[in-house]
């Protein structure tokens, strides 16, 4: 009997997913990823210098690089890739699942972030930082409209991809149901909603608290701010304020800390 389209397209899927390969570069981005004994390595490209400054990391992974000159880099990475002389061919890391990720971590209350549409790379590098910073259990976005790991993303995080959980689900409200049934309370934030995120949280901080960031410009999607528990904004001083989203993701975040 032959499989249906859709079993054979998702076994097609699963197969290409798992040949996939990334390729990090950066100083900091290598060194924790060499560090990350989690982490599946497969080829690295040094410069001498690089080299000499990932000396610890490289003896620490086992690897053997591959050592070539600063004008001829031949990693396949972005020309404007500021790669500092090192690249590492890796597979992506698995968190497992959000009901194991969030309960608990590392934080005695637990946080999270959820990401609706956020593509930049950077912003969700940036995120990632802040979260580890923080203690937040995820990072949580979706296959199709979140950031895929990417040395750009793993750049930007500045090591935090390798320590920070990042899961990326299929379906943004199931996930934040799932959440709720777990006993957080999950704030969207919205420019347009009628109270602060400091009010919101009022009596809440005890709680798992998990943030629901919108992309800038369109924001939060009608079916996430429906089944978020509560909408919130971050108030300005001014008339006129506008926060980039990993920068309002540092601040809810920090707002959120049990006081």
């Amino acid at each position: 009997m032959k499989k249906p389209k859709w079993v054979v397209k998702k076994e097609q899927d699963k197969k290409a997913s798992a040949a996939e390969t990334i390729w990090l570069f950066g100083i900091h981005a290598v060194r924790d990823a060499l560090m990350n004994p989690e982490r599946e390595k497969l080829k690295l490209v040094v410069t001498r210098n690089a080299q000499d400054r990932l000396a610890e990391a490289i003896a620490f992974s086992g690897m053997e690089p591959e050592m070539c000159e600063p004008r001829k880099f031949n990693a396949p990475l972005d020309p404007q890739s500021v790669h500092q002389g090192a690249a590492l061919e890796v597979k992506a890391l698995s968190w497992g699942r959000l009901e194991d990720v969030c309960v608990g971590g590392t934080a005695a209350v637990p946080r999270a972030v959820l990401l609706d549409r956020v593509t930049d790379p950077h912003n969700v590098g940036a995120i990632l930082r802040s979260a580890e910073v923080f203690g937040a259990s995820a990072v949580i976005g979706t296959h199709r409209g979140s950031a895929p790991e990417t040395g750009a993303l793993a750049k930007t995080a500045s090591g935090a991809l390798e320590r920070q959980p990042y899961l990326r689900i299929r379906n943004l409200a199931e996930s934040i149901e799932a959440l709720q049934k777990m006993g957080y309370f999950v704030i969207g934030l919205d420019g347009e909603a009628e109270h602060s995120i400091e009010t919101v949280l009022e009596g809440k901080r005890d709680r798992p608290i998990a943030l629901v960031l919108g992309a800038e410009g369109p924001g939060l999607r009608e079916k996430t701010k429906e089944t978020v528990d509560s909408l919130a904004k971050i108030e300005f001083l001014g008339e006129f304020g506008s926060l980039n989203v990993s920068n309002a993701a540092a601040v809810a975040l920090y707002a959120s800390l049990p006081r």
